[in-house]
C-alpha cells in the first residue's frame, strides 16, 4: 500500500468507468456530426464533413430553439437561485418549527421528475385544473386550450413547474453554507455597529459567494440537458416556444431518424456546457485573486 502506483490503482476503476461510458459514446458522437447517417442503419452512415452543422445553424428554427434553450436556461438558474437564497435565509433564522420546515421544503426535490410533470399537468388541465381555473378567476386568458397550449405560456408554465422543483436543493446547499459563516465576525461587525445589510454583505456573502457560483453552475448544467419534464409537458409545443436543445436532439434522433443531426446538436449543448464551466472557473479564479 506504500507503492506510489497505489493512487493510481484506487483511480482506476473509475478511470476505466469514465472511458467506456463517457470518452467512448462522445468519440461516436463526434464522429456521428460528420456524418450523414440513419436510425435505421446507424453502422452505415457518409461522411459529409461540416454538412450536418451547416444545416443545423442555417435553420431558422434552430435559431428559435437557441434563443428558448437561453432563455430557459437564464430563467431557471435565476429562479431557482434567487427563491432557494431567500427561502436558506429564512431557514437559518430563529423561526418557529424550524425543523419541520426544513424537511417539509425538500418535498418538491425528492418526488421523481415524472411525478412532478404528471402532477403539473393535471393542474393545468383545461378543463378541471386548480391552476387553469385561478387563473381565469383572476382574469387571465388561458385560451380554451389551456396554459400548456398556449404559446403565451406555455414556457412560463414549464419554467414555474421548473423553479418549484429545484429550489430546494438550492435551499439545503446554501443552508448549510450559512450555517458556517462564523458567528465571531457577524457579532464584530455589529460591535462595529454595522447594520444587518452591512453585516450580510461584508460578512455572510463573502462566505456564501463561492457556494452560490458551484450551484449556479450546476443548475446551468442541469437547464441545459433537462429533457424529461419537458417532453412530459408539452413535448416541445406549442409551436415550438418549448423546444430546447434536447428535445430538440431527441426529435432529430427519434422521430426523424437522422442521427448525424442529432449528434451535430449535441456538440453544440455540450460546447454550451463547456463555456459555462469554463466561465465559472474563470470568474472563480478572479474573484480569489482579488479577494
Amino acid at each position: 500500500m506504500g507503492s506510489k502506483w497505489a493512487p493510481y490503482l484506487f483511480l482506476l476503476p473509475a478511470a476505466v468507468y469514465i472511458f467506456a461510458f463517457q470518452a467512448i459514446p462522445l468519440m461516436q458522437q463526434v464522429y456521428l456530426s460528420f456524418t450523414r447517417t440513419s436510425l435505421l442503419n446507424p453502422t452505415g452512415g457518409t461522411w459529409v464533413g461540416l454538412a450536418n452543422y451547416v444545416r443545423v445553424f442555417g435553420s431558422p428554427d434552430f435559431h428559435q430553439t437557441l434563443w428558448t434553450t437561453l432563455v430557459y436556461v437564464v430563467a431557471c438558474v435565476v429562479g431557482s437561485v434567487g427563491l432557494g437564497f431567500g427561502v436558506a435565509l429564512l431557514l437559518n433564522a430563529k423561526l418557529p418549527a424550524r425543523n419541520i420546515a426544513r424537511a417539509v421544503v425538500t418535498i418538491p426535490w425528492a418526488a421523481p421528475g415524472i411525478a412532478t410533470a404528471l402532477i403539473f399537468v393535471w393542474m393545468m388541465n383545461p378543463q378541471y385544473g386548480i391552476i387553469t381555473r385561478a387563473l381565469r378567476a383572476l382574469g387571465v386568458d388561458v385560451g380554451a386550450s389551456g396554459i400548456l397550449d398556449n404559446p403565451n405560456l406555455a414556457l412560463s408554465a414549464i419554467l414555474a413547474t421548473t423553479i418549484w422543483q429545484l429550489f430546494p436543493f438550492v435551499a439545503v446547499v446554501l443552508l448549510s453554507a450559512l450555517q458556517a459563516v462564523p458567528m465571531e465576525l457577524q457579532e464584530a461587525a455589529r460591535m462595529d455597529r454595522a447594520n444587518q445589510w452591512w453585516v450580510f454583505r461584508v460578512v455572510t456573502w463573502q462566505v456564501v459567494k463561492p457556494t452560490v457560483g458551484l450551484v449556479a453552475m450546476l443548475m446551468t448544467i442541469w437547464s441545459l440537458r433537462r429533457f424529461e419534464l419537458i417532453w412530459i409537458m408539452t413535448r416541445g409545443g406549442p409551436l415550438g416556444t418549448t423546444r430546447t436543445l434536447v428535445i430538440d436532439l431527441y426529435s432529430q434522433a427519434f422521430e426523424a431518424q437522422r442521427l448525424g443531426d442529432a449528434a451535430a446538436i449535441g456538440m453544440v449543448g455540450i460546447a454550451m456546457a463547456l463555456i459555462v464551466v469554463v466561465g465559472s472557473r474563470a470568474v472563480s479564479s478572479a474573484v480569489e485573486r482579488e479577494a
